[in-house]
């Protein structure tokens, strides 16, 4: 009795997997390039804007 329960059980097991679904493909997400941004590097944008408030600084103290 014991034998044909533990049976019963692993064909259910089996048959409740195949039935639910259990055999499908799994569903693969795409595999995205990774993105590669380049910074650009200049060194005049860097001097620009302090040189120019300097320069405006020296005006004004040299108008007065």
């Amino acid at each position: 009795m014991k034998s044909i329960f533990v049976a019963s059980l692993m064909a259910f097991g089996a048959y409740g997997s195949a039935y639910a679904g259990g055999l499908d493909e799994p569903i693969m997400e795409p595999v995205m390039a990774p993105v590669i941004v380049e910074e650009q590097s200049g060194t005049s944008g860097e001097f620009v804007l302090p040189l120019m408030v300097i320069a405006i600084i020296a005006a004004i103290v040299a108008a007065d």
